[in-house]
């Protein structure tokens, strides 16, 4: 394999080999602590603007398999991991990681030491970084200090609504699509339910004009305040139609409502996130995959009720609206790649489109 360089921003230099496709990415490094679910996160629009770090040591083992792909492409950047398998075993492989890496002009990394590159992050918090099969220079390092993740929604976002399942279902959805994962909408599909996708611009008024019976707002990637039209729109959706926010749908809801985000200093991204719920006291271990979080202490003025907390730092992992018949969480309950346990969720809001009490 050619050599292959990590440069991050803070000037730090790690040498392996690259697989995927050739050239230089810059992007924001972030780590994933899934075992599992490589072609999920690869294929995840939340993403975009993005390297990924996987902190299991083996990628590849098992090849990618079509079928759990979150979207028809891969959104990240670029690639880092310890050791890169092009040789997998599994009766479900449709490709290597690499080809789907060269087939989507994404760049790999491998044979750096990924438990140091996920202590740099831990301790300094998320950087810029470069992944290149040319040796560093200081403009690329000068590049790599200028980046930032813009414009990711828009980018993500179909362009066309598009209709999903057979027509009449037992309840009509509207999807608003900032990146949205595809088991978001086969949540929704299962349960009876026929789904719109529509595009991140979409106004309130055309949808609320399309007699839908809810609305689900989707995950995506980058900073939610940056989304200044969207969270118009969610503001004035929420009051007049159920409304369910996941990971950056959950963000922006809060944002409509006068709270307040953050940047977090290196995020939660993997499959074994502890989310309490404060109203039960169960403890979900949930799939995740974000940035940035509401800040708890600005909910009080918002008329917003903290239902989910993450059991290991404390930050926001779900809002109530009761008096506006909504509600949002930030992590993942329809679960690609991760544990299943909070998809009720879905439940909880088929049951409030279908005019049910608020559980």
């Amino acid at each position: 394999m050619p050599k292959a360089y990590l440069l991050l921003a803070d000037g730090t230099v790690f040498t392996g080999e690259g697989f995927g496709a050739r050239g230089t990415r810059v992007a924001e490094l972030v780590f994933t602590t899934g075992m599992t679910g490589a072609a999920e996160s690869l294929t995840d629009p939340s993403y975009a603007g993005q390297t990924i770090c996987f902190t299991f040591p083996q990628l590849g083992n098992y090849g990618v398999c079509i079928d759990d792909f979150e979207s028809g492409k891969v959104h990240a950047s670029a690639v880092v991991c310890n050791e890169y398998c092009d040789k997998p075993s599994n009766f479900r492989c449709g490709m290597t990681v690499g080809a789907l890496l060269e087939r989507d002009g994404v760049v790999g990394i491998e044979g750096v030491d990924t438990r140091r590159i996920t202590q740099i992050i831990r301790s300094r918090g998320v950087m810029n970084a470069a992944v290149t099969d040319s040796e560093p220079t200081p403009g690329l390092l000068e590049a790599v200090r200028g980046y930032a993740v813009r414009g990711a929604v828009a980018a993500a976002s179909v362009p066309e609504p598009v209709k999903l399942g057979a027509p009449g279902g037992k309840y009509s959805v509207a999807l608003m699509d900032y990146g949205y994962k595809k088991s978001i909408a086969g949540c929704l599909l299962r349960r009876g339910c026929s789904v719109t996708v529509y595009p991140h611009g979409t106004s309130a008024e055309a949808v609320l004009a399309a007699g839908h019976d809810g609305v689900m707002l989707s995950n995506g990637p980058g900073d939610p305040a940056e989304n200044v039209y969207e969270i118009a729109q969610i503001k004035a959706l929420m009051g007049r139609i159920p409304v369910f926010g996941i990971c950056l749908g959950h963000q922006m809801m809060a944002l409509a409502q006068g709270a307040r985000t953050a940047k977090m200093k290196f995020g939660h991204r993997g499959a074994n996130q502890p989310a309490k719920d404060l109203k039960t006291g169960r403890v979900y271990v949930t799939s995740q995959n974000h940035g940035y979080a509401v800040v708890g202490a600005s909910l009080a003025a918002t008329g917003g009720e903290l239902r989910f907390i993450n059991a290991n730092d404390g930050s926001v992992e779900g809002v109530d609206y009761p008096d506006l018949g909504a509600f949002s969480v930030q992590f993942h309950p329809e679960a690609h790649s991760g544990p299943r346990d909070s998809e009720g969720l879905f439940d909880r809001f088929i049951a409030m489109m279908g005019g049910g009490r608020d559980a």
